[in-house]
């Protein structure tokens, strides 16, 4: 049989959802079908997120994007993870970083011989074995080492940056390879009366749009996935209680500046700091029943480095996901799909993934449902994953000295998440899948950071007293402190490397 192309493509709503979509669909299939975009200035985009995971990287390089030029455009800043500021319980501290903890030196991977270490009465902090950790500490940075017999080739980075800024990068990315933005408000979407497959949306304007492929990137507000085909809507709240933000940038303050976000959890829900290279970005995340929008707004404000840049933005929303993410000849792309609270900053990662699993397994005009079941099943396993990663964060807490964190502390969890969290306590074993997005590393981060200490080492460690441990723990601390102290300040090499126009 010949495959019958899709000929055109319709995606409505741009921000980063749109344009990232827009850029790796013209990337990939060039202009050998019709893509356009429509998108109104009135509505605007939610633009708030600044903070990225190491994938972000392999987007931006499947595109042909240049590292230096998108940092500079988009007055971006290197990330080697996240801070989370009483978590645990107040006045405590942990850092989930990027990359891996110390270096391999033997069968067994290193963080069970750091666990037997500790557990016999070694009080070295598993963050001392951290690449990305000494160096964000220190305010320093560069990019790792391509040896990997160098400690320096251990951690990993992400970005942050102008998400606003992005959009627009990713516009000029797009329009330059044949995407043909429309400028508009769609008003209605008219299905066939027969499969129900949307044939066309319609503009203010009257005008009209055809495609036999439509994205949905319209936010929360979910027009075609939602409004349209009645997809229906999976509330994950009673695991993620938080519902509302209010954000706002500040000016930049004296100082280095750090490499990694901040997350410092609060009265009702835990708030964000991540620096550019022009502003801040801050924003603070709550549970709408135990803090009203006015005192979540005050303690943001009371909280700033620098004088606020513009006015505070509140946000409503609810975590969780649709029912079906490609539903007949629709794919939800972005906040459209759903929303999974920005806690560990895995909504471009969402929209990424989104975009190469559809390329994967993009239709023809016969639009194969069996095509959308595969689509479903991948990302529905994926926001279940990250939800329970998430969902550690929360439940983890030694806190109870607010209504939430109570809550929090107490509340039932996803199965599978409970299953993890008792291996773990039980045998020092981390169960995971192989493409689950948050892997070992950074479940240690978590179940360590947060306290939960396991009551035993993996038994076989106890089989391996041969090995030096102890000799080659100090060999790892002593090689971090030496390559930090040869790293150049973060500032200083976001100067040399990518000086942003907007500072």
């Amino acid at each position: 049989m010949v495959s019958d192309p899709i000929r055109k493509i319709v995606i409505v709503g741009g921000g980063s959802a749109g344009w990232m979509t827009a850029a790796a669909l013209a990337n990939a299939i060039g202009r050998n079908s019709e893509i356009t975009l429509i998108e109104s200035e009135e509505i605007g985009t939610v633009g708030v997120g600044e903070a990225t995971i190491p994938p972000v990287k392999y987007f931006n390089q499947r595109l042909g994007i240049d590292e230096q030029t998108f940092l500079r455009e988009t007055s971006g800043t290197f990330k080697l993870g996240i801070e989370f500021i009483n978590w645990t319980r107040k006045d405590h501290a942990y850092f989930h970083p990027f990359g891996q903890y110390g270096a391999e030196f033997d069968q067994l991977p290193f963080y069970q011989y750091w666990m037997r270490e500790h557990l016999a009465g070694d009080p070295t902090d598993i963050n001392e074995y951290s690449m990305a950790w000494a160096a964000a500490r220190a305010g320093k940075f560069q990019h790792p080492a391509q040896d990997k017999r160098l400690i320096q080739s251990t951690f990993d980075y992400a970005y942050h940056f102008d998400a606003v800024e992005y959009a627009r990068f990713l516009r000029r990315y797009s329009e330059a390879r044949g995407v043909n933005r429309q400028e508009g408000k769609v008003v209605s979407v008219k299905q066939n009366g027969e499969t129900g497959d949307i044939e066309t949306v319609t503009l203010e304007d009257g005008r009209s749009f055809g495609a036999d492929l439509f994205i949905d990137c319209t936010g929360f507000f979910g027009l075609l996935i939602e409004k349209t085909l009645e997809t229906g809507y999976e509330d994950w709240s009673k695991w993620l209680p938080v519902d509302r933000a209010v954000a706002a940038p500040c000016k930049t303050p004296d100082g280095p500046l750090l490499p990694y976000t901040k997350s410092t959890a609060k009265e009702a829900g835990w708030q964000w700091r991540i620096p550019l290279q022009h502003r801040v970005g801050n924003g603070y995340v709550y549970c709408s029943a135990c803090l009203d929008a006015d005192s979540a707004e005050r303690e943001l404000l009371s909280t700033l480095e620098g004088d606020p840049l513009t006015d505070p933005r509140h946000l409503r929303f609810t975590t969780g996901r649709r029912r079906k993410f490609w539903n007949r000849n629709c794919v939800a792309i972005g906040l459209s799909a759903g929303f999974m609270e920005p806690l560990e900053s895995t909504s471009l990662h969402l929209i990424q993934y989104a975009i190469m699993r559809l390329l994967a397994l993009f239709p023809d005009r016969s639009m194969d449902p069996l095509l959308a079941e595969e689509y479903n099943a991948l990302t529905e396993t994926e926001y279940e994953r990250i939800r329970d990663f998430l969902v550690l964060h929360y439940v983890a807490t030694e806190r109870d000295d607010t209504e939430m964190w109570r809550y929090c502390a107490n509340m039932e969890i996803p199965e599978r998440l409970a299953y993890k969290m008792d291996q773990f306590r039980r045998h020092g074993i981390i169960s995971s899948h192989d493409h689950e997005l948050f892997s070992n590393p950074s479940w240690i981060a978590v179940y360590i950071g947060q306290n939960i200490i396991p009551e035993r080492a993996p038994a076989m460690t106890a089989l391996r007293p041969d090995v030096p441990v102890k000799e080659r723990l100090s060999q790892i601390r002593s090689a971090m402190a030496d390559a930090v102290t040869a790293m150049p300040e973060h500032r200083a090499y976001l100067e040399n490397y990518c000086a942003s126009a907007a500072q």
